[in-house]
């Protein structure tokens, strides 16, 4: 019998899982490269500042198997949170078992108890199969674009 999936509040300790997490992410959807000091002080900087966001983790038998971040926009126009589901990852032997849905259900769990406005995420416009599976847990494309100027 395979025990059940639990999701967590990640901690500072999970910080390798999570920055493996993005790199291979990363490497996966973009074929980028991302710098790994960089990115350390980037999931340190969560658990530094709460306000920032929050990391979960889906595990089973304590063996880490996915993770996501989430984030906080203020919307002026519904006076109210809306939660960016974000840095998804979940391990490629681990997909297809219930991980991201017992995460996003995680999530949605804390949107409502926080009187959320909702939830939205991003995903690189090839990455189909990631889409189907955001459509089959009963989200919908948005109708916006995103566009963006790095500061850098």
């Amino acid at each position: 019998m395979t025990a059940a999936l639990k999701v967590r509040d990640a901690q500072p300790a999970d910080g390798p899982f999570l920055v493996a997490c993005a790199e291979a992410m990363a490497w996966e959807t973009e074929s980028r490269k991302l710098n790994r000091e960089r990115l350390q002080r980037g999931v340190q900087g969560v658990f530094e500042q709460p306000s920032r966001g929050c990391y979960l983790l889906a595990e089973r038998d304590g063996e880490s198997l996915g993770t996501l971040m989430y984030t906080y926009e203020w919307s002026d126009w519904r006076a109210g949170d809306f939660f960016w589901i974000q840095s998804v990852f979940v391990r490629p032997e681990a997909r297809r078992s219930g991980v991201y849905r017992a995460l996003y259900r995680a999530v949605l769990e804390r949107v409502r108890a926080a009187g959320a406005v909702g939830v939205r995420l991003y995903v690189e416009q090839d990455n189909l199969r990631a889409q189907q599976t955001y459509v089959a847990l009963g989200m919908s494309p948005s109708e916006y674009r995103m566009y963006q100027q790095d500061g850098s």
